[in-house]
């Protein structure tokens, strides 16, 4: 039986080590997985949300009636009279029950206050998503940018590791000087260094990209997948401007500020009126005046208005956010503007990288590794030819990313994905 565990036991051991071998690499998410777990994780965008509940509980406070007052009262105790024992024989009880009416649509102004504070508060919400969403967006661009570099760099290893070896036959062969391949055992160095400068840059940029998400996965089991590539917009300045004025969220959050302001005028016009106040009494007296029945209204002398300084104060209010609102809209349409001129700009430069210079860039350097292999060329020109194949493809690679960040830019401007 012992033997039996044992072996049982070897057997179970080796198969969990087998099924660690064989585990795959972690599953790479896609840009709309991050935008999921950053909106489940973020600590500020839940922190938000909870402002905006707050804000529709303040509209049950806002629509609430006054309540009625009641008083009630014993009168004509007589302690001290000639008849000591009989102190209340004369007393009575009346009681009196009144209720503030509010004239002017108080209580209708009151709640569509606070619910445009409520559409303020979830404009400030969407807006305060949108600029963290540009953060995460650009976090994750950097993750692209540096994955491409680290293929780029690993594929530049392995092909220069190549030549290395075609050129130590060749000395072996007699064909070249040690001393040139001295020199290109040295530059191997630079693509070594290359290599392990963007693997650092890597996991920096997955530690940033980990960290607005508020992610817990190790830096080593996490990975992003997404297009690397750049395309031309389909959309014109014009439609990108008109889409901003009415998709951007602090434009609608300045348009409703700019109505709440309205509304809280016609509040403090309202709450200059004065409110009467109704009431009714009862009463039972001794014999012969017995049970009465009364009623009364009161209302406040308006002699002096007590309002004039909030009506003044809200008046101006108005016209404070219809300045901000002009001034949001005014910011909007030039962030358009700079976002869509640089968007243009970084095209233009990779137009010609990828119709022309990428494939040039490796003709040349396939042509003279070809002639310096066969003697037909300086090893200073191979040198070059591959420096120059590397840094016109870090080139594009940089530019690619340029072009993202600058898609990255024109959604923020525009207020949301216009471009993909």
């Amino acid at each position: 039986m012992r033997r039996l565990d044992w072996r049982l036991y070897l057997g179970l051991l080796f198969a969990a080590g087998s099924a660690a071998q064989t585990a795959g690499p972690p599953r790479a998410l896609s840009w709309q997985e991050i935008q999921e777990t950053f909106k489940t994780n973020n600590p500020t965008l839940l922190a938000g949300k909870v402002t905006i509940d707050e804000a529709r509980a303040d509209e049950t406070t806002a629509y609430l009636r006054p309540n009625p007052n009641v008083t009630l009262s014993w009168d004509q105790i007589t302690p001290f009279s000639t008849n000591p024992y009989r102190p209340i024989w004369q007393s009575y009880v009346f009681g009196d029950l009144d209720y503030l009416h509010e004239r002017r649509h108080k209580r209708e102004l009151r709640l569509a206050s606070a619910r445009q504070a409520t559409a303020i508060a979830s404009s400030a919400q969407s807006d305060l998503e949108r600029t963290l969403t540009f953060d995460l967006r650009d976090a994750f661009v950097r993750v692209l940018l540096a994955k491409a570099v680290v293929t780029v760099a690993r594929e530049n290893l392995a092909y220069y590791d190549k030549v290395l070896s075609v050129n130590k036959d060749r000395y072996q062969a007699g064909s070249i000087a040690q001393v040139d391949l001295q020199r290109l055992e040295l530059q191997r160095l630079q693509f070594t260094s290359e290599l392990e400068t963007s693997q650092v840059d890597l996991r920096t940029a997955k530690i940033d990209l980990l960290t607005l998400m508020r992610d817990r996965t190790p830096v080593e089991e996490f990975d992003v997948t997404g297009s690397f590539d750049f395309e031309e917009p389909a959309t014109t300045l014009a439609e990108l401007r008109a889409d901003a004025l009415t998709s951007r969220p602090d434009l609608q959050e300045a348009q409703q500020s700019l109505e709440k302001s309205k509304t809280d005028h016609q509040l403090a016009v309202a709450n200059g009126s004065v409110d009467p106040t109704f009431g009714v009494a009862a009463s039972h007296q001794p014999s012969p005046l017995n049970t009465y029945l009364g009623f009364n209204i009161s209302f406040p002398l308006r002699i002096f208005d007590r309002n004039q300084g909030e009506k003044a104060r809200t008046l101006l209010d108005v016209n404070r956010n219809q300045s901000l609102k002009d001034a949001t809209e005014f910011a909007a349409l030039r962030d358009v503007d700079s976002a869509y001129a640089t968007l243009q700009g970084t095209l233009e430069l990779l137009r010609p990288y990828k119709a022309k210079y990428l494939k040039e860039a490796d003709d040349v350097r396939s042509t003279v590794s070809f002639a310096y292999e066969h003697g037909a060329a300086s090893l200073l020109d191979f040198l070059d030819a591959q420096k120059s194949y590397r840094d016109t493809q870090l080139s594009y690679l940089n530019l690619v990313g340029s072009y993202l960040s600058a898609a990255n830019q024109l959604n923020f401007a525009v207020g949301h994905e216009v471009i993909r």
